[in-house]
């Protein structure tokens, strides 16, 4: 073998050796993403999803094309991202459902150990009790007088069976033991829109979606489920201080990528994320929508659904709720 064709060979090798290092430090993303939403357009998770993906999509110059994929409480959707390749161009925002689900239903198309990788827990917000105006209470212990008065003329609309909205409005027809019809829409947009309609007169539902209805008069507030009172409805006691104590829940807004996404880049999504909540014009325009930021770390949001599912899991079987 003569010297040219010896170095040409010694050339190629130490190319074919080089490429691969060269792809495995290429920017992330350097594509389009996918943000799969298990929820139809305009629910809570469906606001905070398009938020982000838009920040998102100017931080990294590459586009995050959000995808609604309704149906099943949200396991629609949290199965399709669930058997993604796990490459980091499917990303899934989750809500509470997706803690919820696990104990709900008898059999579901995720793992919530094994399918994902918790990656933040972008925010979460209080659930809010809301009326129609033609109704005529105007607090929680006058609706609870009213519907004892006459249960026949009342339902409660939710964002579907198992949504902690959902359970929220079961816990307080259980506490306040009233005789009141949940009525689970696929989503908190479509809830929304039977109160406003007023097809259901009353509604139990996540913040963001119900907040500019509220302040412009389109529904009543009546009261929220977070520990304290919001800062975008200031004005609303929490149910503790309109009289049922205990019934303190909200609604998690989680980001997950299928199991088996390289470590970098999960830590590079929660902390762009992170970094993105954090500058004011987010941070304002998040809390107006209703949401508390919480920016979690992967390691923390892993302990976060580890201790909803157990929490979630003893309401649902306490009330003994299943999905229909």
């Amino acid at each position: 073998m003569n010297k040219s064709i010896r170095r040409l060979i010694l050339l190629v090798c130490g190319l074919a050796a080089v490429t691969p290092a060269v792809a495995a430090d290429a920017p992330y993303p350097g594509k389009a993403v996918r943000m799969i939403v298990p929820f139809a357009p305009g629910g809570p998770t469906d606001v905070i999803a398009r938020i982000v993906a838009q920040k998102l999509s100017e931080s990294w110059n590459d586009q995050v094309v959000v995808d609604n994929r309704a149906g099943a409480g949200g396991n629609i959707g949290m199965g399709l991202a669930a058997n993604s390749p796990a490459d980091g161009y499917t990303i899934a925002v989750v809500s509470s459902s997706f803690v919820v689900n696990p104990t709900l239903y008898a059999k579901i198309p995720y793992d919530p150990y094994k399918s994902f990788v918790p990656v933040t827990n972008i925010a979460a917000s209080p659930n809010v009790f809301v009326a129609h105006p033609s109704v005529p209470a105007k607090s929680m212990q006058e609706l609870a007088a009213l519907i004892m008065k006459d249960s026949k003329k009342y339902s409660i609309a939710t964002a579907g069976v198992g949504t902690t909205p959902d359970l929220s409005a079961e816990l307080f027809k259980m506490t306040a033991k009233l005789d009141l019809v949940r009525v689970p829409f696929g989503g908190a947009g479509p809830a929304v829109a039977s109160v406003i309609g007023n097809q259901v007169s009353l509604g139990c539902v996540a913040m963001p979606p119900a907040t500019q209805y509220i302040l412009a008069g389109r529904l009543r507030g009546l009261a929220v489920t977070g520990a304290k009172r919001s800062s975008a409805l200031p004005d609303l006691p929490t149910m503790a201080e309109a009289g049922f104590k205990g019934q303190e829940a909200d609604t998690l807004q989680g980001v997950l990528v299928p199991a088996g996404t390289p470590k970098a880049i999960v830590n590079k999504i929660a902390a762009d994320i992170k970094r993105l909540l954090a500058q004011p014009e987010m941070r304002q325009r998040v809390s107006e929508l209703g949401f508390d930021i919480v920016a979690s770390t992967p390691e923390e949001f892993a302990v976060q659904v580890k201790a909803e599912i157990e929490k979630w899991g003893k309401v649902i079987k306490a009330a003994g709720i299943t999905a229909e």
